[in-house]
């Protein structure tokens, strides 16, 4: 029952008065013993987790914005990334280019694992020689990154390719898989599809590196080809499981849709939710952040999360229920690296990401997009 002061009569108002510091020192009393008995209780937890011993290791996938070299390529376009080109792309301004991707790359991760990413599927580069430049350059050269790369019949000269530290992601078999599509008669020339399997601290897992077809000509128009792209994915996916029982799977990519679009949904049908995931299905690991408005790019004031991972179930079989399983490598954590040196702090685009270019204008940012990490751990 809620009082009214003003209307209670004198006595019980003075009665309830007197009630109110009695009620209050045994509240007090009570959640001082509760909170005793919470904190032995995440004590006891901490202290029996401390004792359990973890290799936690982050992958990643970061769109580059367009990290082209100086040199122009007659069998390219890449005449607007030279220094005579419309970008009046210097030496000063690669290298620049190189030190802020470094940058990043160094921290993805590094918070909750003390290193940055083993693996990293990386989007818009032109060729292996800007990304050994990147592996050489600042916080990274200290790592022994090696380099997965196959040149795209992109009409840019754009490429996806992988990065990996060497002596604990081992590589054992790695093509690129074209993605032949068609409009109206006539091939679209885009990025291939690539593929890399390999043994990560004693387990196999594969990646498949994805960059598809943009929405250029409107989103309608150009689905079909994004559509053709989850058909190709499903297709590498089911020869996987045709040689291998289970396979740890990780497609990663900017897809050029959300993960609410047709193409994931329809195609891939990969499912939002972890309790919903089982056998042969794929588990949208980001799309909870893309539910709550939280993105990796932005456009007229709107947020897309094109850059996405997905997981099969055995990377995260056994970790819905109350007891863990960690006894193989499993999904553990997954997030967006938005940190604030990323974004604009002023102007009509602030809190967008801090890029490089910006309606022709040179702005020495980082990318048009964020990267995007998960975090796999397993017990020793």
């Amino acid at each position: 029952m809620k009082f009214n002061y003003f209307w209670v009569p004198y006595k019980r108002q003075f009665m309830k008065i007197r009630f109110i510091p009695s009620v209050l020192f045994y509240l007090f009393f009570a959640l001082t013993l509760s909170h005793c008995s919470a904190q032995k209780k995440i004590n006891s937890a901490e202290e029996s987790l401390s004792k359990e011993k973890y290799i936690a290791r982050t992958i990643a996938f970061y769109n580059l914005e367009n990290l082209f070299d100086t040199i122009d390529d007659p069998k390219i376009h890449d005449e607007d990334f030279t220094p005579e080109g419309r970008n009046v792309w210097t030496s000063e301004r690669y290298h620049k280019k190189l030190r802020n991707m470094a940058d990043v790359i160094s921290l993805i991760g590094k918070k909750q694992t003390g290193a940055p990413p083993v693996i990293l599927g990386v989007a818009e580069i032109e060729n292996r020689q800007v990304l050994e430049d990147l592996i050489h350059t600042g916080k990274l050269k200290k790592y022994p990154y090696g380099i997965i790369h196959f040149d795209s019949p992109d009409h840019r000269g754009i490429d996806v390719a992988l990065l990996y530290i060497k002596n604990i992601f081992h590589p054992i078999n790695a093509q690129n898989i074209p993605l032949k599509i068609y409009r109206e008669g006539k091939r679209i020339y885009t990025r291939d599809i690539l593929v890399v399997s390999g043994i990560l601290d004693n387990e196999k897992i594969h990646i498949i590196v994805n960059h598809w077809p943009s929405r250029r000509g409107g989103e309608a128009r150009s689905r079909p080809l994004r559509i053709k792209a989850a058909e190709k994915n499903l297709q590498i996916i089911d020869s996987i499981r045709r040689t291998e029982p289970n396979p740890k799977i990780i497609i990663m990519g900017d897809l050029n849709d959300d993960p609410v679009s047709p193409s994931v949904k329809e195609v891939l049908r990969a499912k939002g939710k972890k309790s919903n995931v089982f056998k042969n299905d794929l588990y949208a690991v980001l799309e909870h952040f893309y539910r709550a408005g939280i993105g990796t790019l932005a456009y007229r004031d709107s947020w897309n999360l094109f850059d996405q991972i997905f997981v099969t179930y055995p990377l995260i079989e056994g970790t819905t229920g109350k007891l863990k399983d960690y006894s193989s490598f499993k999904l553990w954590k997954e997030g967006i690296f938005n940190s604030r040196f990323l974004t604009n702090d002023k102007g009509a685009f602030k809190g967008y990401p801090f890029r490089t270019f910006a309606g022709g204008q040179y702005l020495g940012g980082y990318s048009d997009h964020f990267p995007v990490y998960i975090i796999l751990i397993k017990s020793l």
